[in-house]
């Protein structure tokens, strides 16, 4: 199992070979309009072609219906979400109250000590933190996030383009 970003463009075999400029390989002969997909890998992969900054591969239609799941936004498991969360990506639910609300990954990292507590636990050195997940709030704040039974068992999830 595994979470890949792509690009997926229709596109069967033949024509995939010319826009790479090949020609059909001789055990291929035959399965020259076998339906398909481009695949172009976002999330990652030197590029290999001159007509995309993305490592290109195709796939056969029926491999890639079993592999790949489109993603629309606004119609996303939590599951899905989490992936996209994990890769540094704003989530949302429409289901929430406060038009701005989003999700975000903090990365584990550390802090200057702020309480009398954290300072005399710490003495000189730096708090540290695991990672976690925060909400940017309706009211214009960040606080630390824990998921619901319903957040978890939602379909409504989305990305999200913070507004600067």
């Amino acid at each position: 199992m595994g979470v890949k970003m792509v690009l997926a463009t229709p596109m069967n075999r033949e024509e995939y070979n010319e826009k790479r400029g090949w020609d059909i390989p001789e055990n291929e002969k035959g399965m020259e309009k076998d339906p398909g997909f481009m695949v172009e890998y976002i999330d990652g992969g030197k590029a290999n072609t001159e007509f995309s900054e993305h490592y290109v591969s195709w796939s056969p239609k029926e491999v890639f219906e079993k592999s790949y799941r489109k993603i629309e936004d606004g119609k996303m498991s939590f599951s899905q979400a989490l992936e996209l969360l994990r890769k540094g990506k704003a989530i949302s639910r429409s289901g929430w109250n406060g038009e701005s609300m989003f999700l975000y990954l903090v990365p584990a990292n550390s802090y200057a000590p702020q309480t009398g507590v954290a300072k005399d636990v710490w003495k000189n050195k730096k708090v540290p933190y695991g990672a976690y997940i925060a909400m940017k709030t309706a009211q214009e704040n960040v606080v630390p996030w824990l998921a619901s039974q319903t957040d978890v068992l939602s379909d409504d999830w989305g990305i999200v383009v913070p507004k600067k």
